[in-house]
């Protein structure tokens, strides 16, 4: 097996259908690389020659979108050179991919990480256990395409960690849910056990759930440096400051990413559909297909919040994230459509004044 195939290139990666630059001559000039990490404008990449540095070809990328440049997990085409950085003339198709509302006013779409087969979003099992959290994330990795499994850190610092386990397959059904202890080791095993040769999988979670400390347990050394949370709030420090792709003892590839404690959804709606695919079932229900679930009769998303079986917090979440993914895909469109209610809130309320001066 050759060094790229050991950090998960496969016949996907070599079957792709997008053309060559029309630039390069051929094919054969270009070697296939995959991204280990992003630091600004330059590369850390790994192909069959070994590491080295790399950046884009500003031809090719000049009029590029931000999502189309190559991102941590990225396979790509690059252009060796012995005398300086590699030349990256070309990002192959994407298995998967996790993107993200850039946190830059007008930036649009920023991808974290690609080409993965499990997103294990990591919550610790003290304050920072956050269930509106874990909905965002999760609706975020099923856009993705990967398969989520939930990792409830510090699970020697609780007493049942079996009713934690309860709490997040609540808060997201149909995930796989494992709590471990980097510190005793506890839930490892079974988490090593979804890590076979050649998946890739990526860390997701806010700063101080203890993903450093995991990186470190399942690569066997200490690998990433591990700050203290603050007593007084239980709040993480930043120990991770860029995105990063390594390969485990146990071949497996590992992404680990900053701690995001704001993740802005970009075009989510099948992930949101499927994450709260109980309040989807609801809306079917309702007496009118157009229901806006407002005072419309035989609503049953609002009989099911006043009889208590949809949690209201719940509801405003599922709400909340769907004005964001409408956002994100048509920034315009939506402030047009906002606009467009607006006015008609006003003249309906201009015509119900009228009729309350005429009677």
């Amino acid at each position: 097996m050759s060094l790229i195939q050991t950090y998960g290139f496969t016949a996907f990666c070599e079957n792709r259908s997008d053309p060559l630059p029309e630039r390069e001559p051929s094919a054969e000039a270009l070697v296939a690389a995959r991204v280990c990490a992003v630091q600004r404008d330059r590369f850390t990449i790994v192909s069959d020659s070994g590491f080295s540095c790399a950046r884009v070809k500003t031809a090719e990328f000049r009029f590029a979108p931000a999502a189309a440049f190559p991102a941590v997990g990225d396979f790509v085409l690059v252009r060796p050179n012995p005398s300086g950085d590699d030349l990256i003339c070309a990002v192959l198709p994407r298995k998967t991919f996790f993107s993200r509302l850039n946190p830059t006013p007008g930036a649009g779409e920023q991808i974290v990480a690609a080409n993965f087969d499990i997103v294990l979003i990591v919550t610790s099992v003290n304050r920072d256990f956050n269930v509106r959290r874990l909905e965002r994330y999760l609706a975020a990795t099923v856009q993705s395409g990967a398969r989520p499994v939930l990792v409830l850190t510090k699970a020697d610092l609780c007493a049942a960690p079996d009713d934690w386990i309860a709490k997040a397959s609540q808060a997201a059904p149909g995930a796989g849910v494992i709590a471990v202890s980097a510190h005793t080791g506890f839930g490892m095993d079974s988490l090593r056990a979804l890590l076979a040769p050649g998946t890739t999988a990526v860390l997701l979670g806010s700063s101080g759930t203890g993903k450093s400390s995991l990186v470190n347990a399942l690569s066997g050394g200490e690998r990433m440096k591990v700050k203290s949370i603050r007593e007084d709030d239980d709040r993480g420090r930043h120990t991770t400051t860029h995105r990063e792709l390594f390969l485990l003892d146990s071949g497996a590839i590992l992404i680990d990413t900053p701690g995001m404690r704001v993740l802005g959804l970009w075009n989510a709606e099948e992930g949101i559909a499927e994450t709260f695919a109980d309040i989807g079932e609801l809306a079917s229900s309702c007496r009118f297909p157009d229901c806006s679930h407002g005072a419309e009769p035989g609503c049953a998303v609002r009989a099911a919040l006043e009889e208590g079986s949809l949690d209201a917090k719940r509801w405003a979440q599922y709400q909340k994230l769907e004005k964001e993914s409408a956002y994100s895909e048509n920034p315009e469109g939506y402030a047009a459509r906002k606009q467009e209610k607006f006015r008609d809130i006003s003249k309906w309320s201009k015509e119900l004044q009228k009729r309350r001066d005429r009677f």
